[in-house]
């Protein structure tokens, strides 16, 4: 296991050489194998642990009546999830954790999370950041979706993108569809609006690549 390349994880962040080994022996740390369209997780399960992608990437989805579905969250390499429902234990997973394409997925039991000892006392930390940074994730959506029309759902959701990435010039990590399923919208309806807007002349895109014209 690249332990440089965990170092870099936000979880591990702090961690020296020794903490990380003690923290990954205590923690059972495995990796899992995972093909694009796999199931890691499904609704009604309890998380045998917290997860992180080492590489690939993975999307949250949410679906309450068959072909509605909802995507909730992309996590890419070296992001983590399923820690809410780790720690909780007994509560059963309302989403679904699906494979985005080919990954590898590092799982951590948290039955060894609780102590003193210097690797868990940092753990805790990043972990209290990790959860935080989700909550906050969890309402920059609700944000997206609250506008009636398209149009709108779509600036916000890209101008939130251009704040983050510092230039109006990005990728996003949804295909078509995953935008769709994001915004809570139709993707013929989305596919025919992004047309419109770069049209009008207020982004320009090619596949998952945007520029946003508006803020030039």
């Amino acid at each position: 296991m690249n332990t440089e390349m965990l170092k870099t994880v936000s979880l591990f962040q702090g961690m020296n050489e020794s903490e990380l080994h003690a923290c990954l022996d205590a923690l059972q740390a495995h990796v899992q194998h995972c093909r694009r369209g796999r199931l890691l997780l499904c609704a009604g399960d309890t998380a045998p642990g917290i997860g992180i992608v080492l590489s690939g990437s993975i999307t949250i989805e949410q679906s309450t009546l068959p072909g509605d579905l909802s995507v909730l969250s992309h996590v890419g390499s070296g992001g983590i999830f399923a820690e809410t429902y780790a720690l909780l234990q007994t509560v059963p997973l309302m989403v679904d954790v699906r494979a985005n394409e080919d990954c590898e997925i590092l799982w951590l039991a948290v039955r060894s999370l609780y102590g003193n000892g210097s690797w868990q006392n940092k753990l805790n930390v990043n972990l209290l950041k990790v959860c935080a940074g989700k909550n906050l994730a969890l309402s920059e959506r609700s944000f997206h979706t609250a506008p009636k029309t398209i149009r709108a759902r779509v600036l916000s959701y890209l101008s939130a993108e251009a704040l983050r990435r510092r230039s109006n010039d990005f990728e996003i990590p949804f295909s078509r569809q995953q935008l769709a399923d994001y915004l809570n919208v139709e993707r013929t309806a989305l596919s025919k609006e992004l047309g419109k807007m770069q049209k009008d002349g207020l982004i320009q895109f090619r596949g998952r690549r945007f520029r946003l014209c508006m803020h030039d």
